[in-house]
């Protein structure tokens, strides 16, 4: 999901967006739909709210607001775990809802607006949350006492009973009356680790949305219906940056079901009763498209581009020493080129939103990834307020950056569709499938170019020249991202070497092209990893070392890289890389998001060519080990993910137009060719740090460096299967 180094104010970005609409200002379906309200009374009325997080009601269930979509990466289970923690509560007494959107109660810390991105739901929300559920128990505590007459500090919580020695005891739903009408209490201490019983315990709790997931009873944005809903497609330009020039909505109109065509900002909308008509009346359009300013060069055109650029000087994005002067005298120097393709996030449910309003107000719905400016996109483009705008953010199918956009289109689109139809007409627009993975909004097309020398079994010199595009120039964002001409983004985890190489430097070129591109599941780590882990891996190849101790050697300055390795080859019983049975072991580490990964993979290549991966052994350092079984999962889910592209995913573009339309063609891992994976969490005290993106970049490059090991070399280009530039 994703966002780096991105810090933003208030008042710089859309302050005062947030801001709940009273229901009487609510179409009256939104106050119908609205599930925001029900976030509150989870159980019954709130009857304890003790801020903005916590809600307890007369049923003693202790509701957590998330501030932080869930969209599978656990946030509500891990912010429940820490609220449960502090308050001593039973895991079956806690729940978890998003919250609001109001940006004034719910930023996240990291960005100053209210959403989710670069792994940041745990490393902002820790403290504040726990600050927030030891409140919370102070003050449940403190209206116990009263009520028996008793000294607080004599009062204990047992799994969400309040205890005394004389035999009194209670539920929280007892006394949360009484406690709402207490004064709040400030710094109310906190728990050591010592007396931790959830956090960081294995198997302690159960993720609080799988048994919702698992029955179908959880509700997406697709699972939406209300009444006089209309479902709305978007016939968008074939090539991006084409613009309607003229169309025919005659033969639409005569779908059965077809209520309406109308053209917006992004294209021509189709509104049916349901999606089939509405699918069936965008086949019958006949739209001429105006090409004159949309990008028609093929993948083949820009990577010839790409590489041109990475022999020319770039602007300099790190540099120590003199690297250039050193490769000019060295006796050997290794070259390595590695092209990288447009990836599409294809995330299980494309995007969505529900959306009804009137001149009173306003109700979103959908899985809002950065709740602030969608927010305020949308009161823009309806022309209301930002307060009689409700924002609710739902459950969503996946996202892996897709959900967090730069531009707003998503929400700017939604808008647009239901003011062009006119208010008190509810919509639901939908990208299908097709529209998701041919509609843009892609990681950007990379190249690296790496050259290095080695010396009496040492890396001597080093440097890397990276072409490809920035989603940030051009936005509101780009002075906060971009400093010096370089996007921190396109460089991150190449512009400084975990390894000390003496003499090193890295540059950049900013890539000009109409594709539109945004962050994907791990952002500039995705390329740069893979760049870095196989290019260190090859020079220690040639002096000879082991690419475990040789990685060692070079990491003084980073040992807490060092000590995941370490574990990770204790792990994996590493004797070298030669595996036997025809099989090879590749190595890879990287540091993202402030978390340590350090990955080794076991390959074999099959009779069709293609690598096997039978397993993969993982050693993580995210600080704090909240939930571990949810750690675990995020790097399961992390390596299949990585996997699954490095092999198979590409985007190509035709001559501007994306090739891959579906899952038939923008190939994805199989279920049998998911390899077993093996999981080390390594204690730790330091401030827990995300962990949904960092599981993904090690694995294209640990991968990659096994099939080298097998004689097939390291695979200079992605996919390493069926590429087709």
């Amino acid at each position: 999901m994703t966002v780096h180094d991105l810090t933003l104010s208030r008042r710089s970005l859309l302050a005062g967006a947030g801001g709940l609409v009273i229901a009487l200002q609510l179409p009256k379906a939104a106050r119908a739909q609205s599930g925001a309200a029900q976030a509150f009374r989870p159980g019954g009325a709130a009857a304890f709210a003790p801020n903005a997080f916590i809600r307890v009601a007369a049923d003693d269930s202790v509701t957590v607001l998330v501030k932080h979509i869930e969209f599978g990466q656990g946030p509500f289970t891990g912010l429940a775990t820490l609220v449960a923690e502090e308050m001593d509560a039973d895991w079956g007494q806690m729940r978890a809802a998003h919250a609001p959107a109001d940006v004034k109660l719910y930023a996240n810390l990291a960005f100053g607006v209210q959403g989710t991105g670069g792994s940041t739901a745990m490393a902002n929300s820790f403290e504040q949350i726990r600050k927030a559920a030891a409140t919370a128990r102070a003050m449940l505590v403190q209206a116990a006492a009263q009520a028996w007459k008793v000294p607080a500090g004599e009062i204990t919580i047992d799994a969400g009973v309040l205890k005394h020695a004389t035999g009194k005891q209670g539920r929280f739903g007892e006394f949360a009356e009484a406690a709402a009408k207490l004064s709040v209490p400030d710094n109310a201490p906190l728990k050591q680790p010592a007396q931790f019983r959830l956090i960081g315990k294995e198997g302690a709790v159960k993720r609080l949305d799988s048994a919702d997931k698992a029955r179908g009873k959880a509700q997406f944005t697709i699972d939406i219906s209300a009444p006089g809903m209309l479902t709305v497609v978007v016939a968008r330009p074939p090539r991006f940056g084409g613009k309607v020039a003229s169309f025919d909505a005659t033969d639409a109109l005569k779908i059965k079901g077809v209520v309406d065509v109308k053209q917006i900002g992004s294209g021509v909308a189709v509104y049916a009763q349901g999606m089939w008509p509405a699918i069936k009346g965008r086949e019958a359009l006949k739209v001429v498209w105006d090409e004159s300013e949309a990008e028609t060069r093929g993948s083949a055109e820009l990577v010839a581009e790409y590489r041109a650029l990475a022999r020319t000087p770039g602007t300099v994005a790190g540099r120590h020493g003199d690297a250039e002067a050193v490769l000019a005298k060295a006796e050997r120097v290794i070259e390595a080129e590695y092209v990288f393709p447009y990836l599409a996030h294809a995330p299980m449910e494309p995007l969505d939103g529900y959306l009804e309003w009137n001149a009173q107000g306003a109700l979103a719905r959908f899985g809002s990834q950065f709740q602030t400016t969608e927010h305020q996109t949308i009161a823009t483009v309806l022309g209301l307020p930002p307060e009689k705008v409700q924002l609710e953010t739902m459950l969503a199918g996946g996202s892996f950056g897709r959900r967090a956009q730069v531009s707003q289109h998503l929400a700017a689109e939604l808008a647009m569709c239901a003011k062009a139809i006119g208010p008190n007409r509810p919509v639901k627009l939908v990208w299908t499938r097709e529209d998701d993975l041919t509609g843009g909004y892609y990681r950007p097309l990379f190249v690296h170019r790496m050259r290095g020398a080695v010396k009496d079994g040492r890396i001597t010199a080093w440097t890397n020249s990276i072409v490809g595009q920035s989603f940030f120039l051009g936005t509101p964002f780009e002075a906060m991202t971009v400093k010096n001409g370089v996007d921190a983004t396109m460089v991150e985890g190449a512009n400084e070497l975990p390894y000390e190489v003496s003499d090193f430097r890295c540059e950049v070129h900013t890539a000009k092209v109409g594709v539109p591109t945004l962050w994907w599941r791990s952002v500039g780590h995705t390329h740069t990893a893979y760049a870095v882990e196989c290019f260190v891996d090859e020079l220690l190849q040639a002096a000879g070392q082991d690419p475990v101790a040789g990685r060692l050697a070079m990491m003084g300055k980073e040992p807490r890289l060092a000590g995941v390795l370490k574990a990770v080859a204790e792990l994996a019983k590493w004797t070298g890389p030669d595996a036997g049975n025809g099989r090879a072991r590749g190595v890879a580490v990287a540091e993202s998001f402030g978390s340590f990964v350090a990955q080794i993979a076991e390959v074999s290549v099959g009779q069709d060519g293609e690598p096997k991966v039978h397993k993969v052994w993982c050693a993580i350092d995210c600080g704090i080990a909240v939930n571990p079984d949810v750690i675990r999962a995020q790097m399961e889910g992390g390596i299949g993910f990585g996997l699954g592209h490095a092999l198979y995913g590409e985007v190509t573009l035709d001559k501007g137009r994306p090739v891959q339309t579906n899952f038939d063609t923008y190939r994805s891992l199989r279920i049998h060719e998911m390899p077993e994976v093996e999981v080390r969490i390594i204690a730790s005290t330091e401030k827990p740090t995300g962990v949904g993106e960092p599981g993904v970049p090690p694995i294209g490059p640990a991968v990659a460096n096994a099939l080298a090991r097998l004689g097939q070399g390291r695979p200079r280009q992605l996919p390493m299967v069926g590429g087709m530039v």
